[in-house]
């Protein structure tokens, strides 16, 4: 169902089975899914691409220009998966000409007043709850989630099925699999019932729980705690991500425990 109060491009692409409600207003050059809902006060700008049944909350605005001062007016773009849902008040800038586009996966929920700044890379199943405010140029991993009022520096790397605890400022990255707390922020173990509830079993939770023990028990120098894991823990797929998101992390990691 499409309101006659709601303003739409006639160049906008829409699946079947869209509900656009009153007062919304939608560019040109906007592609959206099947089944996904516009609720109203709505606006999606020139560039955004949303995927089926994914839903967009009242006041949320979609595919605005980046607010950087090095934006040049190119044709990027906001492209956003499957199942996503997006509550009141977000707002998702487009990408630069570093990335070219902004991306949200499927499956993830953004809650009220969440902002998305331009050339951020969200992944699948990610939760930012409420007032959280991603910086430039962010990668969230898979199934990450950041409590109410996160804040996050440009070029941040957040890890896979991280959890990084409310109000905390994100100077440095997150590896995968760790809960993140305190100020300033460091590591506070490892987020083993949120691993267990997404099936991961006792035993490669116990890998991960030794990658890090000795990483941030044992070992108060990171590159003395990754020559220890790579001598005491026999290789894996789980020992090499973690090795290779340290490896790749030229801001640093979190600190250890104090």
């Amino acid at each position: 169902m499409i309101s006659n109060l709601a303003n739409i491009s006639p160049k906008v692409k829409l699946g079947v089975n869209v509900v656009v409600e009153s007062f919304s207003t939608i560019y040109e050059n906007v592609t959206i899914g099947d089944g996904t809902k516009i609720h109203p006060n709505v606006t999606i700008y020139p560039g955004t691409i949303i995927g089926s049944n994914c839903e967009v909350f009242p006041g949320a605005i979609i595919g605005v220009e980046p607010q950087d001062l090095k934006f040049e007016g190119e044709d990027t773009y906001v492209e956003i998966g499957n199942n996503t849902v997006i509550r009141e008040c977000v707002t998702i800038h487009r990408g630069t000409k570093d990335k070219w586009k902004t991306t949200i996966g499927s499956n993830c929920l953004l809650m009220t007043y969440v902002h998305v700044a331009h050339d951020c890379q969200i992944g699948d199943n990610v939760i930012l709850a409420s007032f959280v405010g991603l910086a430039g140029h962010n990668v969230i991993d898979d199934f990450a989630i950041l409590e109410g009022k996160v804040g996050t520096q440009q070029f941040i790397h957040v890890g896979a099925h991280a959890f990084v605890g409310g109000g905390s400022l994100v100077r440095k990255n997150i590896p995968p699999f760790v809960k993140a707390a305190r100020e300033p922020l460091g590591f506070a173990g490892v987020n083993s019932i949120g691993l267990r509830r997404r099936g991961f079993n006792d035993e490669h939770v116990k890998e991960i729980e030794d990658i890090y023990r000795i990483l941030y028990v044992m070992n108060n120098n990171v590159s003395k705690g990754v020559e220890a894991i790579t001598e005491q823990i026999p290789p894996s797929e789980t020992r090499n991500q973690i090795l290779d998101f340290i490896s790749n992390s030229d801001k640093g990691i979190i600190r250890g425990m104090i």
